[in-house]
């Protein structure tokens, strides 16, 4: 057990780099000293806050008055296997929820399980992945979630939640919506592939590989490709470059109504969040059927080019502050070397605000926000 007495400071543990102390730190090693120590943080009244990879949240410069729990626990383990995969050519992996996620994608990949390679180098712990629905270049966690153990805060039992019950969605979940709890661990369904990915499904990462979309690629040659571009971009954790000391993309790209998408430019990229619905083959002279009610399409919007045209550039900063823009991606703020919580906020609500003004979208953070709000 650690406190704040100790100098530990939030910002030490967060990607970050901001966050004031902890009244209390506490690593356990194991899963039952994780479950100990949860309901022990609980049973008081001070204030609490559960920490993975630190890689996805501001911490306020207050820090925390009270307990904080990280969670280290680790393990991989692969079920029925070296027997044989299950009966639909799948793999199941159970994950301890402080495991490294990108060694989790490591460890798929090295034994020819796909599902999850272009979800390489997403910093962060396999527990925090299903809370914030992780993806990246056409892949999200929820696709190949099972299920989790999952310490309730409410009953003080470990529960099993399947993925259905999460109530997964872009960038969100019901853990990210309210439920208090822990993760305990997480259980993947992969593909047994014999080395190849699944179908690419991300023109970006199409491009990069030198193939089409649908395409099959070697694993490896998609997880070095994906670390690749994400680098590029500064979205790979390196204390060695500035433009990565962030939070990840600090906004989710919006989504709005397909009516409202189509008073913004033209050139305004966008994608339809559900499949072109079917052509209609009617004989001549029928009534054409009306459009259901409430069937308006979401269109999910780029929120990198709505803040680069509302006048926002790569690298931008408040006179004074120590947070800025990154210099390789418009979506991440970054942590000058100086940067508070108070600046990191500052800064996301003149974006939101430019945003705003410019296009009528408001933007929503994706970080986890602890005692602050925008």
């Amino acid at each position: 057990m650690s406190s704040a007495a100790d100098g530990i400071r939030l910002s030490e543990l967060t990607t970050l780099r901001v966050g004031g102390p902890a009244l209390r730190m506490s690593a356990p090693a194991t899963r039952d000293g994780l479950i100990a120590a949860a309901l022990k943080m609980w049973s008081g009244f001070d204030d609490w806050l559960v920490l993975g990879g630190g890689s996805n949240v501001v911490v306020s410069d207050d820090g925390v008055d009270g307990d904080v729990l990280r969670v280290v626990t680790r393990g991989i383990s692969v079920v029925d296997r070296p027997v044989a995969p299950h009966a639909d050519g799948s793999v199941h992996l159970l994950v301890e929820a402080g495991e490294v996620w990108d060694d989790v994608v490591a460890f798929a990949v090295g034994n020819d399980l796909a599902g999850i390679e272009a979800l390489s180098g997403i910093p962060g712990t396999a527990g925090a992945a299903p809370i914030q629905n992780i993806g990246a270049y056409g892949q999200e966690l929820g696709e190949t979630l099972v299920g989790l153990d999952f310490l309730d805060f409410g009953s003080g039992e470990v529960e099993r939640l399947a993925a259905s019950e999460l109530r997964l969605g872009y960038r969100t979940s019901a853990l990210k919506r309210g439920r208090l709890g822990i993760v305990l661990g997480v259980e993947l369904r992969l593909a047994a592939s014999g080395g190849l990915s699944l179908p690419i499904a991300y023109a970006q990462l199409a491009t990069a590989l030198g193939v089409e979309l649908g395409a099959r690629v070697p694993l490896a040659e998609v997880r070095a490709t994906v670390l690749a571009l994400r680098a590029s971009k500064g979205m790979i954790w390196d204390p060695a470059d500035p433009d990565s000391i962030s939070a990840g993309s600090f906004f989710t790209n919006p989504i709005v109504s397909e009516n409202f998408a189509r008073g913004l430019p033209a050139e305004s990229p966008r994608w339809p969040t559900e499949p072109e619905r079917p052509a209609q083959v009617l004989p001549l002279g029928s009534p054409i059927p009306a459009v259901a009610v409430g069937s308006e399409y979401l269109v999910k919007l780029s929120a990198a080019w709505l803040i680069e045209r509302a006048g926002i550039s790569r690298g931008f900063s408040i006179p004074g502050s120590g947070a800025a823009i990154s210099h390789k991606h418009t979506l991440a703020i970054v942590n000058r070397g100086h940067a508070t919580a108070h600046d990191v906020v500052q800064l996301a609500n003149f974006v939101q605000t430019r945003v705003m003004s410019e296009f009528g979208v408001m933007l929503h953070p994706e970080p986890v926000l602890v005692g602050i709000s925008l």
